[in-house]
């Protein structure tokens, strides 16, 4: 046996117009001058302006960095952190969705810690504390409003640096679903099924707990019933308040938990490519599902249960294969590609990817130890 940690915001707020309470806490923790990290797209739609507003109302002067990118880099943190010095901020607000968290994470890390962001690579490298750190969630997948990962691309070798750090979790975290509403179906999708491999990998991860199990079944349950009405109907207030509690769900099971290969994967894919996370994790998932059922075919079992399959009678091997088809389903319902190919995956850079994906974190936790030879047939079986 051995002692288990777990990691959550001090305060998370949930629920419509849970936004509408960001300035009282921005006072809440001494903030006179915030840094908003978001992206230009946050800005086109005029979501930045409202925020900005929001504060100034509150006497609350707010700087705002929304030059974010997709899969946040090393460069996109320096030019955050340039801002952050430069105006004299003394809080961080990000505001989005898993890249803004990231990208935002990374810049507290370096206005405190010093160095460089490659500095923090790994598991708890920070020496302090982040700045005090609000983040406002607008998509329901990534968690990141509410964890201690950050994924920051290397722009010297295009990998995706794994950075693992408790200091990094939010002192808030705000989920009010009413800010997702105008998410596209397509975005939903990837966010939704970025949660639901969270949640899977959380499951059968070797640093499982009770407490990690409980919320990991309860995320992919409500992914299971809600994500379909999200993606189908995004203005249906109901679909979008469950799948906000279920990413944050399955974010706390694997803040604590970890994950495994389908995001050691994943990154890698991420850095090459640059392409969408939560989509290369919804590719991914049912490859690596079915490598991992052989060492937890009880657990995947469960899985297809709080999918909604039937699965009495059926024995552990038989109702966990269920599940695999159960994520496909929910997969193509909701419009994931289903083939590397169709992403520009190319062939030759697979040897690479399955060098960089050995070493990530995230694989540390897999339920079964993958040689070289099986992470790259699952590439393959996947393009």
């Amino acid at each position: 046996m051995s002692i288990q940690e777990f990691y959550v915001p001090t305060v998370s707020l949930m629920g419509p117009g849970s936004f509408s309470k960001l300035p009282e806490r921005v006072k809440t923790l001494g903030g006179k001058k915030p840094l908003v990290v978001t992206d230009k797209g946050m800005t086109a739609l005029g979501y930045t302006g409202k925020l900005v507003e929001l504060l100034g109302n509150a006497g609350i002067d707010a700087v705002v960095f929304d030059e974010t990118v997709p899969n946040p880099t090393d460069t996109n943190v320096a030019d955050g952190l340039a801002v952050y010095q430069a105006n004299q901020c003394d809080l961080l607000i990000s505001f989005g969705g898993g890249s803004s968290h990231d990208c935002c994470k990374a810049i507290g890390l370096v206005a405190t810690s010093g160095g460089t962001i490659h500095d923090y690579e790994g598991l708890d490298k920070a020496s302090k504390a982040l700045p005090p750190y609000i983040a406002v969630n607008t998509t329901a997948g990534t968690a990141s409003e509410m964890t201690r990962f950050t994924i920051i691309t290397n722009t010297s070798n295009h990998v995706k640096m794994a950075i693992v750090d408790w200091r990094v979790t939010p002192n808030v975290a705000i989920n009010d679903p009413e800010l997702m509403v105008d998410m596209p179906p397509s975005l939903t999708a990837a966010t939704g099924m970025d949660a639901l491999t969270h949640a899977i990998e959380a499951y059968v991860s070797t640093a499982a707990t009770p407490i990690t199990d409980a919320c990991a079944l309860q995320a992919i349950s409500l992914i299971g019933k809600f994500l379909r009405r999200a993606v189908a109907r995004g203005t249906d207030l109901e679909s979008r308040d469950k799948m906000a509690y279920a990413e944050y769900l399955a974010g706390m099971a694997f803040n604590n938990a970890s994950l495994g290969h389908v995001h050691a994967m994943s990154h890698q894919l991420g850095g090459f490519y640059n392409l969408p996370h939560g989509v290369c994790n919804a590719l991914l998932l049912p490859h690596v599902c079915r490598v991992n059922l052989m060492a937890r075919q009880e657990r995947f079992a469960d899985i297809a249960a709080a999918l909604g399959e039937k699965v009495e009678g059926l024995s552990a091997r038989a109702a966990g294969e269920q599940a695999i088809d159960a994520i496909v389903a929910l997969s193509k319902d909701v419009g994931i590609p289903q083939h590397l190919a169709e992403l520009g995956v190319k062939d030759e850079d697979i040897e690479t990817m399955v060098v960089n994906a050995q070493k990530d974190v995230c694989g540390f936790t897999n339920p079964r130890k993958l040689t070289d030879a099986q992470v790259a047939a699952i590439y393959r079986a996947a393009m």
